[in-house]
């Protein structure tokens, strides 16, 4: 069943293009996953250093087993300490339902 992750960052000011510059490498990275289906960023528009990151997996057992382990989360999981001004928050969803528009 697929599973989504609510993922929220708050980043030292002074390093904010540090953490993007990670994160855009990791985005990059997990797309081309199997079992990867979403990930979207979101900018929190009343405080330019805090962001939501919107990722859905097939598999939470996945997630934990193989993903959460691939060499290239290394360099940002090594990284979050210095980049955020508190721990990040995580929250764990699973979808009931999914509306888009179609094209």
């Amino acid at each position: 069943m697929p599973v989504t992750y609510l993922i929220k960052f708050d980043v030292v000011p002074e390093r904010r293009d540090r953490f993007l510059v990670l994160l855009n490498d990791l985005l990059d990275a997990m797309r081309s996953e199997p079992m990867f289906h979403l990930a979207i960023l979101h900018q929190d528009r009343e405080a330019a250093n805090r962001f939501m990151l919107y990722e859905t997996w097939e598999s939470h057992e996945d997630v934990l087993e193989v993903q959460l382990k691939r060499p290239y989360r290394e360099a940002g999981h090594r990284a979050l300490p210095e980049l955020l001004s508190k721990p990040r928050e995580v929250s764990i969803w699973e979808p009931l339902r999914a509306d888009m528009q179609r094209a």
